[in-house]
């Protein structure tokens, strides 16, 4: 069974589509970025700094952060909203970029995808998690088509919020994570690259689907 991975900037649709290609295929979803949200969240809880990472580190270590049917979860709390907040997306980026953080989540991420059947999302998930993946893939789109699906998620979950707002706080976040020194957003070696400005879920799911057949999957 195949590790696959997909890499991309956020609102690019990386979760959707790799939570529906691994249903397609059979197998287990594991998005990575929801982690790095997961541990962000936790850290708003407990009023720690974004740039703390000392604390950072000391609160996932004690963290019990797992995957149930592809749901993030704290202890027994399903998080998959809460994570998805403007005030979890305005810090994230700042927690994922600290060393610590970044080498015990990429730890355990590993330990959950060394058996393939696996497909994992994140931005550094086909260069750093699994740089030898089977199978990978970069998914990106315009700013504006980015921003608009974000905005629309934030009202599906009855935040209200600008789309300027939506797209300034991406565009922000998207230099920030190319600029960071540990795990930057970049293309990963052999990657298929794939726009997905005006395509549905469905199409992008399809070609990625048949990429992955022609190798075994």
């Amino acid at each position: 069974m195949l590790r696959i991975t997909i890499d991309g900037p956020a609102g690019a649709g990386k979760s959707t589509v790799a939570r529906e290609l691994a249903q397609l295929l059979g197998y287990t979803y594991l998005d990575t970025g929801a982690m790095y949200r997961a541990l962000a969240l936790s850290a708003l809880r407990e009023g720690i700094e974004p740039d703390d990472e000392p604390s950072l580190a000391a609160l996932l270590a004690r963290l019990d952060l797992r995957f149930e049917r592809g749901r993030i979860r704290l202890g027994d709390e399903d998080v998959v909203d809460e994570i998805r907040a403007p005030a979890v997306d305005r810090i994230v980026s700042v927690v994922a970029a600290h060393p610590r953080v970044r080498e015990a989540l990429v730890a355990r991420q590993r330990a959950l995808a060394q058996d393939g059947g696996v497909v994992v999302d994140g931005r550094d998930a086909g260069t750093v998690v699994l740089p030898q993946a089977e199978c990978k893939f970069f998914l990106t789109a315009s700013l504006d088509a980015r921003a608009d699906r974000r905005h629309r998620e934030l009202l599906s979950q009855g935040l209200r919020v600008s789309i300027d707002a939506v797209r300034q706080e991406m565009s922000e976040r998207d230099a920030m994570d190319e600029m960071r020194a540990v795990g930057a957003l970049r293309v990963p070696e052999g990657a298929l690259v794939v726009d997905t400005t005006g395509l549905s879920v469905a199409e992008v799911v399809h070609r990625l689907a048949e990429a992955c057949r022609g190798r075994g999957a």
